[in-house]
Formats: structure tokens, C-alpha cells, sequence
């Protein structure tokens, strides 16, 4: 990955899951982080799409995957995936007991459907 606009690698993530989810009592199917501010939030695929909201609202045009053994970044301005990119702060992803979907407890048991 080239571009380093719109990442500062010192920033560590804001939690541990989607801040917003977590705000409102509500649930999330996949992980994504701001490379550039830290912020936790719900990938494309979750109902919510929190972490698309929260670039389009920031301007952050950077994300990362923030599950567990996935490196890859996407790029919001450019459309583009790169598949590695700079060593961000730790931690790297949400806790690997942490279900996906998640969290535990607030995931509805017809979720497949609801994410369908």
C-alpha cells in the first residue's frame, strides 16, 4: 500500500467493538477500523453500516479490517482494497473470543435473516 494520507499508525482502535452499537444496545456482523482516528465501526454487511457513516461523516478515507487475522485495507475516496498496508497500533482486531456476529448476547437469533 502507497498511500499514507488518511493513516497515523500511533492511534490505537476505540474499543473493542462498533462504538455506536455499543452506544445503542445493538449488534454488529463485521469489524472495521479508521486508520486514521482509531474509531470501531460496523462493516457494509451489518445492518447499521457504521463504519461507512463514519467516513463519510470524518472525510477518514481509510479502513482496516479489524477481525481476527485479516490485514487488508480499504480505500472509501478510490474504491480500492490493499491487501496489507502500515503496522497500525495495537490491538490488532477485536479479542478472538469476541463471536462474529457479536457482541455475545445481543446478536438476535434470526440474524441471518435480518442480515439477508
Amino acid at each position: 500500500m502507497t498511500p499514507q494520507n488518511g493513516i497515523d499508525p500511533s492511534v490505537p482502535p476505540s474499543g473493542t467493538g462498533c462504538a455506536e452499537c455499543e452506544a445503542g444496545g445493538g449488534w454488529w456482523f463485521h469489524l472495521r477500523r479508521c486508520a486514521q482516528c482509531g474509531h470501531i465501526g460496523c462493516c457494509d454487511d451489518s445492518l447499521a453500516k457504521h463504519a461507512t457513516a463514519h467516513a463519510e461523516a470524518t472525510g477518514h478515507p481509510l479502513i482496516r479490517s479489524f477481525e481476527p487475522g485479516e490485514g487488508w485495507f480499504w480505500n472509501y475516496e478510490t474504491s480500492e482494497m490493499y491487501e496489507s498496508g502500515p503496522q497500525l497500533a495495537g490491538p490488532e482486531s477485536h479479542p478472538a473470543d469476541q463471536p462474529t456476529p457479536g457482541p455475545a448476547g445481543r446478536v438476535p437469533a434470526d440474524w441471518v435473516r435480518q442480515l439477508g
